[in-house]
């Protein structure tokens, strides 16, 4: 009974800390935004209007893109047993290295009036085309956002059409059925929970998405209009407005899909084995999956490849590859005034958040799967809504609380000292991760060893210190993993919430560097490979220790 006791006041604290630092801050842009006087404002200004029409349409481009690139990669890994299939995984892991916006200075120099693809048509005697002005810079964006993101809907397919019964497929098959009716039938409606996982992201990501849109330059589109907002908070509270119509159509975006491609009666089949019904194409054809898999890992790889060349060039003006190599960039970079203090800062900020997230994660894993506390599916789903709330929602939340409650203490003051802040607003982001991952574990772990502890006289400390957490330790160290690496490379909380130099992580300082004319671009790629190769060690570690099973890490 003790134990209970105990066990009932971790989850009470947990929940409080998510009921202080998620909930309060939605509640608190919905309380000031949801002013009908505000909102009319919103919907009768044109430029708001064309806000969000531009990021609902970015929105959708970029998840029928998605769908387009990850949808035939999961048959093909699901279907065919090909050369370097083990490396698929890591293979498509290669996009979600670099944050979208980092990844768009590289971009900008395939796609610039003088860069490589223009160049290219140049040289074969077509026009130039603008791809980053007017249209070509919303489908630049899009394109960029899809090539990011298509990992996670790939994932989740994958790891649905591993838990088909091939059983299902072979009955229809002997039953006259023809491919594409057993497709229709059977197949697809089984993959929907798995669509809506990963799809579900993907459309409210790319629909609430700062940095990509930002670094191009396209002020039209909702999230960077409340970001430009900001300087003016006190006195133009129409950025709450436009928060809190962002949040009602991500949450619209997330019912929507649930109720369309939910779970349905047909998900409750027996698991098969994907392995089992894989087959491998003989001669010259087995090579066909693996040279798909090649080309998109390619296009999606271009703008590392572009910033790294960009990193290394002293110059790259109307040539396909650059003219001069240097590493001067580097040189600046590592000497540039708020270049080495943001790593300082991002470490901190970073260890803070991990160390949170990981705490709060595992006390909410054990209470819903191991403890089966009421009230732990509550932490659970709790847990999860940041996958579905717009970060930029509880980021400008906690500007707003700093701003309405004006805090006097320094250190929950973005402006004075945003390490609190910042170190939360990570944790809270990445807690999905943690949870995620240790539950995970837990769900396959037996509870004999637990109970053979306890049976022995081992008291519930001793038992979760020495038995449980051994046993999800590899979980555990992939979720503290996402959680350290994504928060050093986390981007609406660090744009909105660090405002002096002195206290800026490394995205804000990577972001800051491109705005320098002349050598600002070449250095922040510099600055920005340094972060890719980072955040490529900490997945190529979490791929090692999870595999297949790595998609779990992406399912709301």
């Amino acid at each position: 009974m003790e134990n209970k006791w105990i066990q009932y006041l971790l989850l009470m604290l947990v929940i409080a800390f998510l009921g202080a630092f998620l909930l309060a801050p939605i509640f608190t842009v919905v309380g000031v935004g949801l002013n009908w006087h505000l909102l009319a404002e919103v919907f009768s200004n044109f430029i708001y209007r064309e806000g969000l029409l531009n990021s609902f349409a970015i929105a959708a481009v970029t998840t029928i893109l998605v769908f387009l690139i990850a949808f035939p990669l999961a048959l093909l890994y699901n279907r065919y047993d090909f050369p370097g299939k083990n490396w698929s995984h890591l293979l498509v892991m290669i996009p979600m290295i670099l944050p979208p916006f980092v990844g768009a200075l590289g971009f900008q120099q395939i796609l610039g009036h003088y860069g490589v693809v223009n160049t290219l048509l140049s040289y074969c005697g077509i026009p130039r085309v603008d791809f980053l002005g007017g249209q070509g810079r919303f489908w630049s964006v899009c394109l960029i956002e899809a090539l990011h993101l298509y990992p996670i809907l790939y994932l989740n397919l994958v790891t649905a059409l591993g838990n088909l019964d091939p059983a299902l497929d072979e009955a229809a098959r002997n039953l006259g059925a023809k491919k594409w009716r057993r497709f229709r039938k059977i197949t697809f409606p089984l993959l929907k929970p798995g669509i809506f996982a990963g799809g579900s992201i993907v459309l409210v990501w790319s629909f609430t998405e700062l940095g990509t849109p930002l670094m191009f330059g396209y002020n039209r589109v909702t999230a960077v209009q409340i970001f430009n907002g900001i300087m003016e908070l006190e006195s133009n509270p129409v950025p709450y407005a436009l928060i809190v119509v962002m949040l009602f159509f991500a949450a619209t975006m997330y019912l929507s899909g649930k109720f369309a491609l939910g779970k349905t009666a047909l998900n409750a089949t027996v698991k098969g084995s994907a392995g089992s019904s894989a087959v491998r194409p003989a001669g010259w054809r087995r090579w066909l999956p693996t040279t798909v898999f090649a080309m998109v890992t390619f296009l999606a790889g271009l703008p590392h490849i572009a910033l790294i060349l960009t990193a290394f060039s002293l110059r790259w003006y109307e040539t396909i590859l650059p003219r001069d190599f240097t590493l001067l960039n580097f040189e600046n970079a590592l000497s540039h005034q708020i270049v080495l203090p943001s790593i300082v800062n991002s470490l901190n900020y970073s260890l803070f958040a991990m160390a949170i997230a990981v705490t709060v994660g595992v006390l909410i894993s054990l209470a819903a799967v191991r403890w089966k506390l009421r009230g732990g599916m509550l932490a659970d789903l709790l847990a999860m809504l940041p996958l579905a709330v717009p970060g930029i929602v509880i980021a400008f939340g906690y500007l707003g609380m700093s701003v309405k409650f004006n805090f006097a203490s320094e250190y929950f003051n973005p402006v004075e000292n945003p390490f609190l802040l910042l170190g939360i607003a990570y944790a809270v982001r990445r807690l999905p991760y943690v949870v995620r991952s240790v539950s995970a574990g837990l769900e396959q772990t037996p509870e004999e060893l637990e109970n053979a502890a306890r049976n022995f006289g081992a008291s519930a400390f001793v038992t979760l210190k020495k038995i449980t957490l051994p046993l999800v330790f590899a979980n555990l160290i992939v979720g503290a993993l996402f959680a350290f690496s994504f928060s050093m490379l986390e981007v609406s909380d660090s744009l909105i919430l660090a405002q002096k130099a002195e206290f800026y992580p490394i995205t804000r300082a990577i972001y800051e560097l491109s705005q320098i004319l002349g050598s600002g671009p070449f250095i922040a790629c510099a600055f920005g490979v340094w972060a890719m190769l980072f955040l490529a060690a900490a997945l190529a570690a979490a791929g090692a220790l999870l595999g297949d099973k790595i998609g779990s890490i992406f399912k709301l």
